[in-house]
This record gives structure tokens, C-alpha cells and sequence, in this order.
């Protein structure tokens, strides 16, 4: 067995679940969100990617990861979700990721932030899972990209009010755009969902939570 020490650094993390991943103690990890999650017409989308990812880091896991992302969803969807799609489970730690459905369906960003409290809180409620807030991904213009990140800070107000972690896909979309990757190239023709490669980088993003 391979002896790691996990070491405490004040940022952010799901601690206990990296732990168990260390100690190759059962970890379940529960995935809820919209297509972006689901990994939508692609062979293999940000959890697969994810996956592969969480195994090579962690050579010791035991580890069941469930997806259950649902094309078009909303946060508030993700509440009437809760109990058959993530509390049934008992995870160690759930990924949820909402926001650009929320957005362009006419939620409001004060609106939004309420629905992921309810699905915050009812987590808390229902168990000891630890939480982590993904942000979706950049889009294409300027514009665009300052009407959901109205959306992505409601995330950075709910991460800062229950101390979670955030894996802020967007900003690291933009950052490897800034470093020469190409948008058409990380979305399909919708300019939206990302491609595989688009994917890639959300599990990179992901995966940096776990590092």
C-alpha cells in the first residue's frame, strides 16, 4: 500500500473524501447537475475525464462515481432531486454544478443563489457530505460572459457563507484561451457545450479542488 500524508492548508478542499481516495477506504462522490455534467453528445464528458484523473492520483481508491446530470436542469430542479438522486447514496462528497440553464431560462441571479441554498443546505441536512460549487463554462463574447458570471459570483457568495470549495471551470477556460487554446475548439456548434477537449479542461478545473 502506498503511504501518503494529506496535508491541511487552510484552502478550501473535501479533506475527508481526499482522504478515504488516499486511504483507499470506499469513497462515493455524487455528480449533480445539468448537461454539462450529464456530458452532453460527446464520448466522454467531464466526469469521465474526472475519473480518470481521480485514479491516477490516487492509486490506492476505491471509488464510485455517480453521475447524475439531467440536459436542461436547473438549481431548482436540483432541489426536487435531492433525495432520489443524491441523498439515497450517502456520498462523501457531491459536485454541483448549475448556473447557464438557470441564466437564459429567466431565473434571476438572487433566485439561483436561493435554489443552490436549498440544495446546500438540504445536503447538510440529510447527511455529513462534503460540497463542492463547479462554476460551467466561458462563452463566447464579452457580453455573454458578463451576464452568467453575475451567476458564477452568487457561487463565490455561497462558497464564502459555507466555507466550500469552488472549482471555477470558466475562469480556467479563460486562462487556458489566454495561453492559446482555441473557444470554437472547446465547444460545439451551439458555442455552449463543451467538446471533449472543452470537457477535458472542466475536469482539470475539477480536479484541482483534489489536488
Amino acid at each position: 500500500m502506498v503511504h501518503l500524508q494529506l496535508e491541511f492548508t487552510g484552502i478550501m478542499k473535501p479533506y475527508k473524501t481526499i482522504e478515504k481516495l488516499l486511504s483507499g477506504t470506499p469513497a462515493v462522490i455524487v455528480a449533480l447537475g445539468d448537461s454539462l455534467t450529464y456530458g452532453w453528445m460527446v464520448s466522454k464528458g467531464y466526469l469521465d475525464y474526472f475519473k480518470e484523473k481521480l485514479y491516477d492520483k490516487f492509486p490506492e481508491r476505491k471509488l464510485n462515481l455517480i453521475n447524475k446530470g439531467i440536459p436542461g436542469d436547473t438549481a431548482r430542479g436540483g432541489v426536487h432531486r435531492l433525495q432520489g438522486d443524491v441523498l439515497c447514496y450517502e456520498p462523501d462528497c457531491v459536485l454541483i454544478q448549475f448556473a447557464l440553464n438557470d441564466a437564459f431560462a429567466g431565473y434571476s441571479p438572487e433566485l439561483f443563489k436561493g435554489n443552490m441554498k436549498e440544495i446546500i443546505n438540504g445536503i447538510r441536512e440529510g447527511g455529513n457530505s462534503e460540497i463542492v460549487l463547479v462554476s460551467s463554462v466561458c462563452l463566447g463574447s464579452e457580453r455573454e460572459n458578463a451576464f452568467i458570471e453575475v451567476f458564477y459570483s452568487q457561487l463565490e457568495e455561497l462558497a464564502r457563507c459555507y466555507q466550500l470549495p469552488v472549482a471555477r471551470v470558466h475562469e480556467y477556460w479563460k486562462k487556458k484561451i489566454s495561453e492559446g487554446f482555441d473557444f470554437e475548439n472547446l465547444v460545439q456548434a451551439d458555442f455552449v457545450h463543451p467538446t471533449s477537449e472543452g470537457y477535458r479542461l472542466m475536469a482539470e478545473a475539477v480536479m484541482e479542488v483534489f489536488e
